[in-house]
């Protein structure tokens, strides 16, 4: 008995990675968990401080969303935390709205952000807008991720030099005079401690990639603070992380409209992450990624988690690479990684509360220095102009102006150059056939290009009736004895399966247009699903009646002119 392809069984709603699961599996999955717990959860709690959050938002952000995602999730091996490209979009979109670290407590604040970034997801996916969201190109991706790198990088030069403060929030401009105005009161034991763990990340990275470079790096600066004194040298230490799992708590929606604009951004960037991560690490054999799917899983784990303190969520590329590279084999990895995070909590709080701040600093900076993807900007220059432009406009915006400004321009340009690539006259004008002139529409009808597809047919159409005139007119050595010329324009409609009034009323009116010069409009391959739509008009009813529409473009060229 055949059996069902992959991509066409029907997914169960809850744990659908687990569907099938083999006993075998079991040791990969907890193997590839705890892998990943050593680079997430460490990477996680650095990534809130980029939004001068406490590092405990983003252990928590190791928790609920991560469970909901494997609950719902459609990728095998996707590991959904918090990215720094989230990171610093949330805090651009707290110190736009006038919630910063001076206020008392910015934590209510973030759980209405994260909770509508989920609501904002939902809703896509309610309107199906999944594969609507994925028209925004590589390009746009690229160029907001330099902004952000660029952006994040230089904001935390001041850390690593010893001052407390972030300004990655406030931009790149502003970051950089931070820098300038931390140099006089550098200090030499942070300076030491953030280059002793850069190089150690970059070193682990390059020579030994399996080694959970982030890991090791916070339990050195923990053992240096413990044992060498480094915090009697100067260095800061993060603030004191408290221990026990976060108690569900209401949001504030006191600014609501201030952080609606940073959150439409922000759930655009955690879809189209969570998208190409998924799609990225599937693996030949694995189910499909359904755009659909992730979209509730990511807008569900977003929601859900909002109630207990996480910064928005997206899936991790570093760290589903991590989980994959380990093995693992479905979302039970995630629950491992879970579990660990949950146990950080509850127990290490106080080993926690004695990390420098630079090492978090490093650990930030290093992870952001390789989204200033130069050899991407590099390809898209070789082989797409307008990519670039795209790329290096969105990340220009991104370095001057804002992220969150730089994420709509890039949003914008993609939009403008799909809408230009659909308005692309796509047309065939074949010899003529015993006076019919067969026309094939190779792109889609819309209300856009419509009126355009209409003047280049009824164009096309006086063409071949001019040169057929000449043609007669040369044969007999009389311009006035064109008397075959062209009879019937057969236009073949194979793209037409949906469409509007807008369209159904102008391809009327070509209708007309052509009588009017004695040509007669035959209807080819229309597909079923448009012409159902069309029948509702007496145009097109009309024209079925009369016999005017045929299923082949063949059949519309041999039918006889009447």
């Amino acid at each position: 008995m055949p059996q069902t392809p992959v991509a066409a069984r029907r997914r169960p709603l809850l744990f659908p990675t687990l569907r099938g699961y083999q006993r075998g599996w079991l040791g990969a999955d907890l193997l590839a968990g705890l892998s990943a717990g050593a680079v997430v959860i460490p990477q996680a709690m650095a990534y809130a401080t980029i939004a001068n959050l406490p590092v405990q938002v983003g252990l928590y952000t190791c928790m609920v969303p991560m469970l909901v995602y494997a609950m719902l999730g459609g990728s095998r091996a996707m590991s959904v935390s918090t990215t720094s490209t989230i990171a610093t979009l949330t805090a651009t979109t707290l110190v736009s709205a006038g919630v910063a670290a001076g206020s008392d407590d910015p934590v209510p604040d973030l759980m209405a952000l994260t909770l509508i970034v989920g609501v904002l997801l939902l809703v896509c996916r309610l309107l199906k807008l999944g594969s609507l969201v994925e028209n925004i190109s590589k390009a746009t991706i690229v160029g907001i991720q330099v902004g952000v790198g660029a952006t994040v990088a230089v904001g935390q030069l001041p850390k690593l030099l010893g001052e407390t403060s972030n300004f990655s929030g406030h931009g790149f401009i502003r970051s950089l005079v931070a820098v300038v105005e931390a140099v006089p009161g550098a200090n030499l034991a942070t300076i030491a401690l953030s280059a002793g763990s850069i190089a150690v990340l970059f070193l682990l990275k390059r020579f030994a990639p399996r080694v959970p470079g982030p890991l090791i790096v916070v339990a050195a600066g923990i053992l240096l603070v413990a044992f060498a004194g480094l915090e009697e040298a100067g260095v800061e230490l993060i603030p004191p992380v408290p221990q026990g799992f976060p108690p569900p708590s209401l949001p504030s929606f006191a600014h609501v409209p201030e952080l609606l604009p940073g959150a439409l951004a922000i759930a655009v960037m955690a879809f189209l992450e969570s998208a190409a991560v998924a799609r990225g690490i599937r693996k030949p054999g694995e189910p499909q990624i359904d755009s659909d799917q992730e979209l509730f899983a990511t807008g569900a784990a977003n929601t859900v988690g909002s109630f207990f303190q996480v910064l928005p969520a997206a899936g991790g590329f570093s760290q589903s690479a991590v989980n994959q590279g380990a093995g693992a084999r479905t979302q039970l990895a995630t629950i491992v990684t879970v579990v660990l995070a949950v146990l950080v909590a509850l127990f290490l709080g106080p080993v926690l509360s004695l990390l420098p701040q630079a090492t978090l600093a490093a650990l930030v900076f290093v992870a952001v220095i390789s989204l200033i993807d130069v050899g991407s900007l590099v390809r898209f220059w070789r082989i797409s102009r307008n990519d670039f432009w795209i790329a290096a406009a969105t990340a220009f915006v991104g370095l001057t102006a804002g992220l969150l400004l730089a994420v709509v321009v890039g949003i914008v340009a993609t939009f403008v150059v799909v809408l230009r690539e659909l308005n692309r006259l796509r047309i065939d004008v074949a010899e003529p056939v015993d006076g019919v002139l067969p026309v094939r529409l190779m792109g889609p009808l819309y209300t856009a290009n419509v009126v355009a597809n209409e003047n280049a047919v009824l164009a096309a159409a006086a063409a071949a009736a001019a040169a057929a005139a000449a043609e007669a007119a040369a044969a007999v050595g009389d311009a006035a004895a064109g008397g075959a010329g062209i009879r019937a324009v057969a236009l073949e409609l194979t793209r037409l399966s949906a469409t509007s009034i807008t369209v159904l009323d102008t391809l009327a009116d070509l209708d007309r247009e052509l009588a009017a010069t004695g040509v007669e409009l035959r209807l080819a391959a229309v597909p079923e699903p448009g012409a159902v739509i069309a029948r509702r008009t007496s145009w097109f009813a009309g024209l079925e009646a009369a016999g005017r529409v045929y299923p082949t473009l063949a059949d519309a060229i041999a039918a006889p002119v009447e």
